[in-house]
């Protein structure tokens, strides 16, 4: 009984160093196999992830832009808003202090305007009465000058002659 357990142990023995033989040998022979499948489907795998996840990066970078976008826009809303409540309430500020407002200051500018043509359209109108008088003036204080001259040579005194010094002289003493 002994002897064959022994023999019955030994058998056993011998039959899984076959086997593993066996499993040494066969995975020998198809491990380059193996291994050349299990690359393929390595590679292949790889793909399919960065397939998926450069999808899943290209909808999450639209969603981020969308989102950014709808963000930006409420900013630009907010702010703008803000800045038509601050122009209302200096707007109300100045007019409480007398300051014209934008429309008050164009309806200004246009009436200052309309005053200068008028008085361009009006110096250019009474420019050659204007010159008329000028030019009378001038020739009276000539003949007054050529008479007082060629009555203080004649030795004749007119009445123009005898005024004119005087009022010189009185020019003078009165600046002293």
């Amino acid at each position: 009984t002994d002897a064959k357990k022994g023999a019955a142990l030994v058998d056993t023995a011998q039959q899984v160093w076959m086997a593993g033989l066996d499993a040494l040998t066969r995975a020998q022979s198809q491990g380059g196999k193996l291994f050349e499948t299990l690359v393929k489907e390595g590679v292949s795998l790889e793909h399919k992830t960065r397939k998926f996840a450069t999808g899943k990066v290209g909808e999450v970078r639209e969603v981020v832009e969308s989102k950014v976008g709808q963000v930006k826009e409420r900013a630009a809303d907010t702010w703008d808003r803000l800045e038509a409540v601050f122009e209302a309430r200096v707007s109300k500020a100045l007019s409480k202090l007398g300051v014209p407002g934008r429309e008050e200051m164009e309806a200004l500018i246009d009436r200052v305007e309309d005053l200068n043509r008028a008085v361009r359209k009006l110096n250019s109108q009474a420019a050659p009465s204007l010159k008329n008088t000028v030019t009378k003036a001038a020739r009276d204080s000539i003949n007054a000058v050529v008479e007082t001259v060629t009555g203080s040579v004649s030795g004749k005194h007119s009445a123009a002659a005898k005024t004119a010094p005087r009022k010189a002289a009185a020019k003078r003493s009165s600046k002293r």
